[in-house]
Formats: C-alpha cells, structure tokens, sequence
C-alpha cells in the first residue's frame, strides 16, 4: 500500500506578501528562500519546515477564519514549557496577538496568529504523550485501550465525565 513519507511544506493564502513575509521571518525566523512574484518560499533552517505564502490575484481581502471549512490551525512544535514562554515575551514584544499558554491534559501550548489571522500553535507534549505517540507508531494499539489511556488522561486532568467525548463515554478506565 502507498504511504507518504511527510509533510514536504504547507502553503498560506495571504493578503499581503511583504507583511507575511516580514512576520514569518522577523517573529518566527524562516529564510526567504525564492520569491516567485505570486508565491514566495521560506524556510525554518534549523528543522527544515518549508512554508510557502501564496498571495493569490483575485484573492478575497477579508481576514482568515478558522469557522468556513479547511485548516482550522496549525500546529507547531517545541521543545519545552520554558522556550513557551520566551515565545510569549518574543510575541509580546513584536506585538503579536496570542493567548497565554494553557496546561492541558495532555501538554502546554500557546496559540497565536499571524498577520491574516491565521491561528498557529506552538504545542509541547507531556511525557506520556510523547511516550504514547511513540508507541502508536510502534506497534498497533486496540482502539479499546487507545479510548482508555485517553479517557483516564482527561479524567485525571480534571475533565469531568459528562464532558468527555462521545467516542470515549462508554471506553473502559
């Protein structure tokens, strides 16, 4: 069966290039690496993460929402609860709009927006998290205890049960 081997970049429909381009690669350090006139290409040297913004000519000026369908946000790694926080001050700084980072259930993360408003994220998993993620990817997992780790995690994060997921209602834990 064919696979894909990951994600190779992500494109953004932007209103404006030079604003994009200044945010991407002033706040969150991506290189232009080509610009193509319509579309330009950048890249974060330090993990590789291509991102191309493409301003399209009969593109509709209004700002990003994440409520018509399509990318809801995306997600972004990092490496500690603490590089969160110097991201807070970065943005605080470079005044970028962001919600203060919250501690879930499942690990810390900080949300915020660029230019359009287009939500990003910055995420940190918890070690059992990543020790989970590590064993979905090792071996298969009965759906069953997948529900169970899940719903014994939310539940111990102070979730109550009435606002689990449907999907995770009747999972033994």
């Amino acid at each position: 069966m064919p696979t894909f081997a990951g994600i190779d970049h992500l494109s953004l429909s932007v209103t404006d290039l030079d604003v994009s381009e200044r945010f991407y690669t002033g706040v969150l350090d991506f290189l232009l690496v080509v610009d193509f006139g319509d579309v330009r290409v950048l890249l974060h040297r330090s993990t590789g993460f291509t991102l191309s913004l493409v301003r399209h000519p009969n593109g509709h000026p209004a700002p990003f929402t994440e409520l018509h369908p399509g990318l809801d946000h995306v997600g972004l790694a990092s490496s500690s609860r603490d590089e969160l926080v110097e991201w807070e001050r970065r943005f605080e700084s470079a005044g970028v709009v962001y919600t203060p980072i919250r501690d879930m259930p499942f690990g810390s993360h900080l949300n915020f927006r660029d230019p359009d408003g287009i939500p990003l994220e910055f995420m940190v998993p918890d070690a059992v998290l990543t020790a989970d993620l590590l064993e979905l990817r090792e071996r298969d997992v009965p759906r069953e205890e997948i529900n169970a780790r899940v719903r014994q995690r939310l539940l111990a994060g102070g979730v109550p049960a009435s606002e689990l997921p449907p999907s995770l209602a009747l999972a033994v834990g």
